[in-house]
């Protein structure tokens, strides 16, 4: 299948968009039909979508729908999957021989406050402790290598693989729980690695659906009110 975008995230994560229907005309379609109509005309369309959005009227957004291809460390899909209104299928550790791809932070952060404030360490302690993390992503992998060639079932032998460690999966999600998605985890309270996914997957959203990313950060993320222009 072509991949229609691609982004890299983090140390060697990615976002690709793999398929897609709709955009924002298909959300005027599915809008007009409930009155029985069906033309359009760019201005109106616009000012209709946005009056949907707005108005919190977000069923004709369900009408278009992305098919994206993750690729993310364990840590950061566990977030991912809460978000239940979508489709995944993700790589399966029983099926597959894991590879050895951990996610190893540029700067580690420090608990500063309880609300969700951090402090970068100090640059040669951040450098000691990534080493030591590093160590231990190669014996644990080592480990898990060695379950298996002593015939450990790989569903098994996958246990002792930290947290850290890339997964991949498919997510196929409509715009409307789109929206849900990225006004979380784009907010400053959300974490900082599921935060940079959210800004990659912001950008394909923005450039296939120009009339519905507005309006998303004008009503949603700004909280702008609506008024006829």
């Amino acid at each position: 299948m072509k991949t229609l975008s691609e982004t890299s995230v983090l140390d060697k994560g990615f976002v690709k968009l793999m398929d897609f229907m709709g955009g924002d005309l298909a959300v005027v379609q599915a809008a007009r039909v409930s009155f029985g109509k069906g033309e359009t005309e760019p201005e109106r369309d616009k000012k209709l979508l946005q009056f949907l959005l707005a108005n919190h009227h977000e069923t004709p957004f369900e009408h278009s729908v992305f098919k994206f291809h993750i690729k993310c460390p364990i840590f950061v899909a566990r977030q991912w999957f809460r978000h239940r209104i979508a489709s995944y299928n993700e790589i399966s550790g029983r099926y597959t021989t894991m590879q050895e791809e951990f996610c190893l932070p540029e700067n580690l952060r420090s608990q500063k406050a309880r609300n969700y404030q951090y402090d970068t360490l100090p640059e040669e302690k951040n450098r000691q402790l990534k080493k030591q993390i590093s160590d231990f992503y190669e014996k644990a992998y080592e480990l898990y290598e060695s379950l298996l060639q002593q015939g450990v079932a790989r569903e098994h032998a996958r246990i002792v693989l930290p947290l850290s460690l890339y997964t991949q999966f498919y997510w196929t999600i409509n715009a409307r729980a789109l929206i849900n998605f990225l006004s979380l985890r784009l907010d400053e309270h959300a974490q900082y690695e599921i935060r940079m996914y959210a800004e990659a997957i912001a950008v394909i959203f923005r450039q296939r659906m120009p009339w519905t990313f507005e309006a998303f950060e004008r009503y949603i993320r700004k909280g702008e009110k609506w008024t006829e222009e």
